[in-house]
């Protein structure tokens, strides 16, 4: 990049102000004693899956530029429960974040930077200027094409200052089970001792009575308990972070996860056919894992490793590139997959149901063809109902299916519990019982349209029919009733239940048991069915993001991208770029929505309406490598998509704003 584009208006970068600081020992960091360091400001918040993907995006950097590179977390919470500062403490842990994270619960140092989404990365230079407004995820090539430039601009300057950074790691935590995501029941004669019964002791009692297979989400493995859930009857992983194939059992085992979180066990039929037991979501690795429980070895189903945001063909803008419904390849292992959460197999389908969190979009697997599916979602964020192929999701991240072959659905970016209505033909419609939209969240009991989640990660069905949620951020078990359509608490005090299932085997009188996974107390627990549910209203919130003042009538939209040094607009197929705007309520926006080619759109705001928010989509398409002498992209480059989505709330007021300035990849 040159320096003419950089430096055309220098910004000096705002202070750091929050809190409190985490992994810096318990110091508090200023931007002037980092002068002389590449600063990269990364605000994020736990909840968001694409918050996750960037700090593994920037692992590799950090390590190669430890010596002038520091990586600042501004950790800008979306829900209540995130500006819990033991909370983020932990979520900072569970995600082995290895850089300074500011706590920032007041959205003080996100307004000082003018972020508008999760996540925005910040690059200053060693002088303090900004230099890059990015958002979204996606940038980690071209952040490895701006560090160097950085680097031998101000090596030239003598303004770099080379050596270690602030980080100080903290005391781990230690224990069976660290950051537990999901959980399976096997039944007996389904688990790993079904073999060993004659053998007495552990393995005959998990024979006889069954056993829990748990995803050890924190120690990348999986842990199969007794009953007692004391037990470990056996480990499945090395417990080291990684990708490998092979012998997973026991001490001795060199198969690899990173991060595994849903599971299911196949039906045995099918099971016998494909020679494995258990299906896992190997959420960072975005891959589909098999476990055979007989020989202990894992296998790869799906998934070549590269995250669904890379495209590795020519890049499109139009509906097919961002996602559509369909078959996607009948080759599992060619297919980029994108944090896969949870899954459940679908008896109506004849196939393993993935709650593919990173697309925010709903596929199927068939073990036995290798058949990889996108069966719901067009892949835009958000809450909107209808045919399949027309709705949206946020981040799905639990699964169950009920007695009539439906899949409910924990759609935790929206607070929702959305539900798959599947027809005899395979057709799918999307319906929602409870949540509002990306930003409306709470912890509300009663009629299912004023009920409030807030991000659950888990759901099942209870013997009743009716609908148990890990509301996560609520720290509670709640209970949906598809008769009367009311929502109602099981449970309350839990922390961060990340996963619930209903357990027929014990019995507290003549009623099952709830097994919730306890994430942030490390451990899987027992919960009795009240007889008598709470009725719980501690109100309904939205995310306190600052409203912007704009004016009604016309509001020109720009949206910035500068495609990154080596890459060049991806102009084989007409405007490689695309805007889709809507708005919430549909009455705020009086014309300009829709979808079309460009960043450039004017809107016309509706003067009667006082606040909503503009649902903004943004999506360009660059190609790596030289040009050809003829300035063509040669048919062999490697392409890119860059995404994102925004949610931008305003306030109508005659003397607001009449532009609006997004940054997709914005260059100062």
């Amino acid at each position: 990049m040159s320096e003419t584009v950089r430096t055309h208006h220098r910004v000096r970068a705002s202070e750091l102000v929050g809190r409190n600081w985490l992994n810096t020992g318990g110091k508090t960091l200023d931007l002037e004693a980092l002068r002389g360091k590449i600063v990269l400001l990364d605000f994020w918040t736990f909840c968001c899956i694409n918050c996750l993907h960037v700090l593994d995006e920037l692992r590799p950097l950090e390590e190669e530029y430890s010596d002038v590179l520091v990586t600042v977390g501004v950790h800008s919470p979306k829900f209540e429960h995130e500006a819990d500062p033991v909370a983020l403490a932990a979520a900072v842990e569970r995600y082995e974040i290895h850089h300074p994270v500011l706590d920032d619960p007041e959205l003080e140092t996100w307004k000082a930077y003018t972020a508008r989404a999760w996540p925005t990365l910040v690059v200053i230079d060693p002088e303090g200027y900004i230099v890059a407004h990015l958002s979204g995820e996606g940038h980690a090539d071209g952040l490895a094409v701006l560090i160097p430039e950085l680097i031998a601009e101000h090596d030239a300057k003598g303004t770099l200052h080379r050596g270690s950074g602030p980080y100080v790691a903290p005391e781990p935590t230690s224990g069976t089970l660290r950051f537990p995501g999901k959980a399976l029941f096997l039944p007996a004669g389904r688990g790993s001792g079904a073999d060993e019964a004659s053998d007495g002791g552990a393995a005959a009692g998990a024979a006889t009575q069954g056993s829990w297979l748990v995803t050890d989400t924190g120690h990348h493995r999986l842990v199969e308990l007794g009953t007692d859930f004391q037990t470990v009857l056996a480990t499945f992983g090395s417990g080291t972070k990684g990708y490998a194939d092979g012998p997973a059992a026991g001490d001795t085992a060199t198969a690899q996860f990173n991060e595994p979180q849903g599971l299911v066990l196949l039906p045995g039929d099918v099971a016998a056919k494909v020679g494995y037991d258990v299906v896992i979501a190997d959420s960072v690795n975005h891959r589909l894992r098999g476990l055979s429980l007989t020989d202990g070895k894992a296998s790869t189903l799906a998934g070549n490793g590269v995250q669904r945001l890379l495209e590795t063909g020519p890049a499109r803008v139009d509906e097919d590139a961002a996602g559509f419904t369909g078959r996607l390849s009948d080759h599992p292992l060619e297919v980029s997959l994108s944090s896969p959460w949870d899954l459940v197999w679908s008896r109506k389908l004849n196939a393993v149901v993935v709650a593919m969190a990173g697309t925010h979009q709903i596929f199927s697997f068939d073990p036995v063809s290798g058949e990889v599916d996108i069966i719901a979602g067009n892949g835009l964020e958000g809450l909107l109902d209808g045919p399949a192929h027309e709705a949206w999701f946020a981040q799905s991240s639990g699964l169950a299916e009920d007695a009539d072959g439906s899949i409910w659905v924990a759609d935790s970016e929206t607070s929702a519990l959305r539900k798959l209505a599947i027809d005899d033909d395979g057709a799918i419609t999307v319906e929602t019982a409870v949540g509002k939209g990306l930003f409306d969240f709470g912890f509300r009991d009663g009629a299912a349209e004023e009920a409030r989640l807030q991000h659950p990660l888990g759901v099942t069905v209870l013997p009743d029919g009716s609908v148990a949620i890990a509301d996560t951020y609520n720290g509670a078990v709640r209970r949906y009733d598809p008769a009367t359509k009311t929502v109602s608490t099981l449970a309350r005090g839990l922390a961060e239940p990340s996963d619930v299932i209903v357990d027929h085997t014990k019995a507290a009188g003549s009623e099952p048991l709830l097994v919730v996974v306890e994430a942030n107390q490390h451990q899987l627990v027992y919960v009795p069915i009240p007889k008598e549910a709470q009725q719980v209203d501690e109100g309904a919130s939205q995310t306190h993001r600052p409203k912007s003042p704009v004016a009604p009538g016309p509001l020109e939209l720009t949206v910035r991208f500068t495609a990154p040094t080596g890459q060049k607009l991806d102009d084989r197929w007409g405007d490689p770029t695309q805007l889709k705007i809507s708005s919430t309520p549909p009455e705020l926006l009086v014309s300009g929505g829709g979808t079309s080619v460009g960043l450039l759109r004017t809107l016309e705001l509706s003067q009667d309406v006082p606040e909503g928010i503009l649902h903004i989509t943004a999506r360009a398409a660059a190609c790596d490598g030289p040009e050809t002498e003829d300035g063509e992209i040669p048919d062999h480059a490697a392409c890119h998509l860059y995404q994102q989505d925004w949610g931008i709330p305003v306030l109508l007021q005659a003397d607001g704003d009449t532009e609006l300035v997004l940054d997709l990849r914005g260059m100062d």
